[in-house]
């Protein structure tokens, strides 16, 4: 049986594919008020934008434990799966990788390899993606790894929030990058730079940002590159970016658009809109 391929919810895939490729989704948590739920599962967007325009809501996330990735592992193997390949979301936002780590070594040494993607959303959806075709061409664990790897270090992530104040209360970005987008009209872009955030570029206007956004994510691409365009409840921006970056690479190999789920958007708040870029290797 070919290398099981796990990673966590926020990979935000389109839905239905990880059922389809057979790619197994570990869930991290959102605690709304008192009520806590699983990441695409229990909370989704919708309410998650809900519960922040409510101030007396307190919104928080947590990654999934050891146990419930070593379940996962597990079942995998006991499956019949020669080994397993469990890529995460960077280990500089999230103890996400660490409890995928720590389950792997109780699973067994050598049964299950742990990626660091240093991505999010389908930054690390597309190195899911390239772990499963690699496993469906029956690699080895090295090599599925080794695909994982190969598309997480060609990512780049753009993205821009209406403010940093979530960011810098989850601990995602340091108090001096917070104050980079402190003035009054001022749009903040972040990029990810070895799996952290860090302060780009401001401008002032959201027709900027969103033009900047293009640019950006353009200038990074190349030919044939994937890309994906994400948002929090700013779905006609999104199209609007997804739209200027037809016109501008038209021959890339795959343009998604999507919502992100409760935990990106917990951090990032209402207005989030990002870019992510896989340029093809040889670009």
């Amino acid at each position: 049986m070919p290398v099981a391929v796990v990673t966590d919810s926020t990979a935000y895939l389109p839905p239905g594919l990880a059922a389809e490729r057979g790619i197994r989704i570990v869930p991290l948590e959102v605690r709304i008020g008192d009520r806590i739920g699983r990441d695409g599962a229990d909370i989704g967007p919708a309410e998650l934008i809900a519960a922040l325009a409510d101030r007396c809501l307190d919104v928080q996330t947590s990654r999934p434990t050891p146990a419930a990735f070593a379940a996962v592992f597990r079942e995998a193997l006991d499956a019949g799966a020669s080994g397993v390949v469990s890529v995460h979301l960077s280990r500089e936002l999230s103890g996400t990788w660490e409890a995928a780590r720590l389950a792997a070594e109780g699973v067994g040494a050598g049964r299950v390899r742990v990626v660091d993607s240093r991505a999010l959303a389908m930054g690390l959806g597309y190195a899911v993606l390239a772990a499963a075709d690699a496993a469906d061409a029956d690699a080895c664990e090295a090599e599925v790894e080794a695909a994982a790897a190969d598309v997480a270090g060609r990512c780049r992530v753009f993205f821009s929030v209406d403010n940093l104040d979530r960011l810098r209360r989850g601990g995602r970005i340091g108090a001096a990058a917070a104050l980079f987008g402190t003035a009054l009209a001022v749009k903040p872009l972040l990029h990810l730079a070895e799996g952290r955030i860090m302060a780009l570029e401001k401008v002032r206007t959201t027709a900027r940002a969103v033009q900047r956004l293009v640019d950006l994510a353009a200038q990074a691409a190349g030919a044939g590159a994937d890309l994906a365009v994400h948002h929090l409840g700013a779905a006609s921006r999104a199209d609007e970016v997804a739209e200027r970056l037809r016109e501008r690479l038209p021959d890339a190999a795959r343009l998604l658009v999507s919502e992100v789920g409760a935990v990106i958007g917990a951090h990032a708040g209402v207005g989030l809109l990002g870019v992510v870029v896989v340029p093809r290797r040889d670009s």
